[in-house]
């Protein structure tokens, strides 16, 4: 439930000290059969993407799943010489180790087929009254799944020092409502139905009663989607700050007995609860009430055996694999054993992974460069702030407040989170393992109902090459594995590096200030603190970036599939900050020679055009038709071609850098927008 805003979901490892370096700007990236003017995307990576073909495994493949790639070997060696040593039990590295080695182990678990989910799921298809459903419904939200809504804690978006307990929309196992109602997704759910077959046909269920379980889960699903909130409302943070006082929550959503469920899912006394998404929570109210006891009990069970398949033997996970994998993202085959072992530990024990890794792979001087890095931007987006001529002075030295106050994170936690009390069990089924790991995340949670926020947490692990701001907190946060080309390259000169790891650290400020970062003032609190004509005039140009990204063709109509194009409103938050960082990061730079020599060309391009070429690299990649569509319809981010090729165009430095006058790259003046 955090609100943070992230670059985008990739993992690697960190500076390594002894291997080869990376060349600031590699020739065999480029496609010289492409003018810059015409698709500088594919003139700065089209020799990447030709050197680097799908393998079977991605649905999408680019320069940071190459570093993700050798992150994982590097974590799985970890793990390796873990297991070949004996751990003290209870230790960190045996739980490690066991949950590692349960996850390589394939005889034990083709030899337990569906035993080890057999007893919940009997449990839950016997419900003969609904009076059972609460308890049945809080023990799948601890430990396995959230069907029919979700409860957490998280810090209070009007108090952000103190953590509230929240009630949201949940329980949709294809992810978002569009696959449900959109008739274009109609393959989505025949496909869909077959998988669901398949689970309840390995699960155990009489032959004769799976057609009635598959069309009993689709109504309920479908009956939840339709009342959803998209994707584009969800990104409307105030909408969904709508505090109750419990008495009221529990008499408006009145088919749970919510003091059971209180008491199942560990939650103590509180006076009030947020609602998020209060008409799906309706909507999910009211089928609890009047849908099928049959339907139910079936969506119950299908959510169940859903969560565990991963878990479970051979037969569960190329089911899962089929639909999630290759349906649905485009994959050919499924990652090899030891990646899908591997992730279970590096995900369950993040934080205990992180300081086994940063210990021998993030040396202390890259959180030195950073840090300075960081308060470079920090200098250059003052001055953007400063020179802003559609934000008043009023809203100006809030701004200054607000960027003046971020706390900055870097590499890894001051402190490490205890997983002393998490039982790692190798008697135990893999699956109860995981049940059991989930139930212990969901009471850690749990328990910081009503405390103080603690801001020293860390929403990622040092092991992922990522970063984000948070809003609650106003902190913007870099991991150690962030450090490394091409995000960040101690053999590039500085023009690469503020082109890479700077627009970087520009993006997540951005954020800060962007549509939904504006909402929340310098202490983290939910505040309007911008004038209503600041407002007016900061959507005024937010909303031609939202029209030229809907104006983006992602895939042409094929196969009786309309085309498809960009969601400019689900990306404009990410849009925002990869112009903002952009420019942000070009001032930086820009200050960074004050008092120098101009920079010489290095391989024939000026430190102007390699800052534009270290952007780019970012988000080489080559991905299928299949996840462009997905990810279309659920990422937040703009697909790597767009986030070059469509921010680009509005930057007069681009131009400059590379004599740009006319071309499919070139956009009038007129037409163009500058925000930051």
């Amino acid at each position: 439930m955090k609100k943070v805003f992230v670059l985008a979901a990739m993992v690697c490892m960190a500076g390594c000290q002894n291997k080869p370096k990376a060349p600031a700007i590699d020739m065999a990236n480029f496609d010289l059969s492409v003018a810059p003017a015409e698709d500088f995307y594919q003139y700065a990576t089209g020799g990447w993407q030709a050197h680097n073909p799908l393998k079977s495994e991605f649905s999408r493949y680019g320069s940071f799943d190459v570093l993700r790639e050798n992150n994982e070997k590097r974590i799985n060696e970890l793990f390796a010489e873990m297991t070949a040593r004996t751990s003290e039990p209870g230790s960190v590295e045996q739980k490690i180790s066991d949950l590692y080695k349960m996850g390589l182990d394939s005889a034990r678990l083709n030899a337990e087929g569906a035993a080890p989910v057999k007893a919940a799921v009997d449990s839950l298809l016997a419900i003969d009254d609904r009076a059972q459903l609460t308890e049945a419904i809080a023990g799948l939200h601890s430990a396995v799944a959230n069907p029919f809504f979700s409860v957490g804690v998280e810090a209070d978006l009007m108090n952000s020092s103190m953590n509230a307990l929240y009630a949201s929309q949940s329980g949709l196992m294809m992810g978002d409502r569009d696959y449900y109602l959109d008739a274009e997704n109609e393959k989505f759910r025949d496909a869909y139905k077959t998988y669901l077959s398949t689970l309840f046909r390995l699960a155990g269920l009489p032959e004769e009663e799976i057609g009635k379980a598959v069309e009993g889960t689709m109504a309920i699903e479908t009956r939840l989607a339709d009342k959803m909130w998209s994707s584009v409302e969800l990104r409307d943070i105030p909408a969904q700050y709508n505090p109750m006082p419990r008495a009221q929550f529990e008499a408006t959503y009145d088919a749970i007995d919510w003091p059971a469920y209180y008491r199942t899912m560990g939650i103590g006394d509180f006076d009030t609860i947020i609602v998020s998404t209060p008409s799906s929570l309706a909507n999910a109210n009211k089928l609890l009430k009047t849908a099928s006891l049959d339907e139910i009990r079936y969506y119950l069970a299908a959510q169940y055996i859903d969560a565990a398949a991963n878990y479970l033997s051979d037969d569960f996970q190329n089911a899962s694999f089929e639909f999630f994998g290759k349906t649905m993202a485009g994959q050919k085959e499924m990652k090899p054993r030891w990646k899908r072992a591997m992730s279970v530990p590096n995900s369950t024990l993040s934080e205990a992974v992180g300081e086994i890794y940063v210990a021998k792979y993030f040396p202390e001087e890259d959180k030195t460069r950073m840090l300075a890095l960081v308060k470079n931007l920090q200098t250059a987006l003052g001055q953007h702030i400063d020179s802003l001529d559609w934000m008043s002075a009023e809203t100006k030295a809030r701004a200054r407040e607000k960027l003046a106050s971020f706390t900055v994170k870097i590499g890894y936690p001051d402190k490490w989170k205890d997983y002393s009390t998490l039982e790692i069990d190798p008697l135990k089924s893999y699956w109860e393992n995981i049940v059991n790991a989930s139930a212990w995340y969901t009471a850690d949670n749990i328990a910081d109902l009503g405390k103080p926020v603690d801001r020293s947490e860390w929403y990622m692990p040092p092991q992922m090459v990522n970063a984000y701001y948070s809003p609650l907190t106003n902190e913007i946060c870099f991991p150690a594995a962030i450090l490394q080309p091409p995000f960040f390259n101690p053999a590039a000169d500085d023009a690469v590096n503020y082109g890479a790891i700077g627009v970087v650290i520009g993006h997540e400020m951005t954020h800060g200030f962007d549509d939904q970062g504006r909402n929340f003032d310098k202490d983290g609190n939910m505040n309007n603190w911008w004038t209503e004509a600041d407002s007016e005039a900061f959507k005024a140009k937010t909303d031609i970036l939202v029209k030229q990204f809907d104006a983006i063709e992602v895939l042409p109509a094929k196969e009786g599939q309309p085309a498809i194009f960009a969601n400019g409103a689900l990306s404009l938050g990410e849009n925002i900050a990869d112009q903002g960082g952009l420019r942000v990061a070009w001032t930086a730079y820009r200050n960074s020679l004050e008092g120098k020599p101009a920079p010489a060309p290095i391989d024939g391009f000026t430190d102007a055009q390699r800052f534009y070429l270290g952007y780019a690299t970012l988000w080489a990649q080559n991905i299928r038709d299949e996840e462009i569509a997905r990810l279309t319809k659920l990422d937040v981010h703009s697909l790597g071609k767009w986030r070059v090729n469509a921010t680009l165009r509005n930057l007069q430095s681009f131009y400059d850098a590379f004599g740009i006058t006319e071309g499919a790259m070139f956009l009038p003046e007129e037409q163009r927008v500058i925000i930051w």
